[in-house]
């Protein structure tokens, strides 16, 4: 496997390259209809191999979705950084995302990543913004992304080309954080 993205070390995560060994964990996060909730469907075990397959060919890139794993305890889910698809009205930008097993909820993981992604992105790769969105009933990413520092944008609101119209999880919510902002945190180490 493509083995050119970084692995991210925080206090309890390592953030990091996929292994052939997560495809089984990754399809069965994948499954779980609460971890999907906001997503039209679950995964199954033939399209989350699909899309595990096109996480491990985007490790090529300095922006992808990664492995979040519990030190020493293994996978809990995904994170990272992906450029914004042409179709969705925030492109051309970068956005941060997140996905965790159930059982990793609550713990302050996805925050924790993504502050992980954050110093890498604003840090290493110095972009100017980052953005991210969600259905605006998915209280707990955007709590993640009012910890994070990001600030609404109700002007970039929209509705995601990807879902069918009249589905309640169509419209999105856009949160931005530029860069000179994220370098003013005290917890921001460059």
């Amino acid at each position: 496997m493509p083995d050119l993205i970084p692995t991210i070390e925080t206090a309890r995560l390592i953030l990091r390259p996929w292994r052939e060994e997560d495809r089984g964990p990754f399809a069965t996060m994948n499954a779980d209809p609460e971890v999907r909730r906001f997503f039209p469907t679950v995964l199954s075990r033939s399209e989350a191999d699909a899309f595990f397959d096109m996480l491990v060919g985007w490790q090529c890139d300095d922006l992808t979705f990664a492995a979040v794993e519990r030190k020493g305890e293994g996978l809990i889910g995904m994170a990272g950084l992906a450029e914004v698809g042409d179709e969705k009205p925030p492109a051309p930008a970068v956005e941060i995302g997140w996905r965790l097993v159930r059982a990793a909820w609550g713990h302050g993981y996805a925050t924790e990543a993504a502050k992980g992604w954050l110093d890498y992105g604003f840090g290493k790769l110095r972009l100017d913004e980052i953005v991210s969105f969600a259905v605006p009933a998915n209280a707990r990413s955007r709590a993640v992304m009012e910890r994070i520092g990001m600030t609404r944008d109700p002007d970039g609101d929209f509705d995601h080309p990807a879902i069918p119209e009249g589905s309640p999880l169509r419209r999105h919510v856009l949160y931005r954080l530029k860069r000179k902002d994220f370098l003013k945190r005290e917890d921001f180490r460059e």
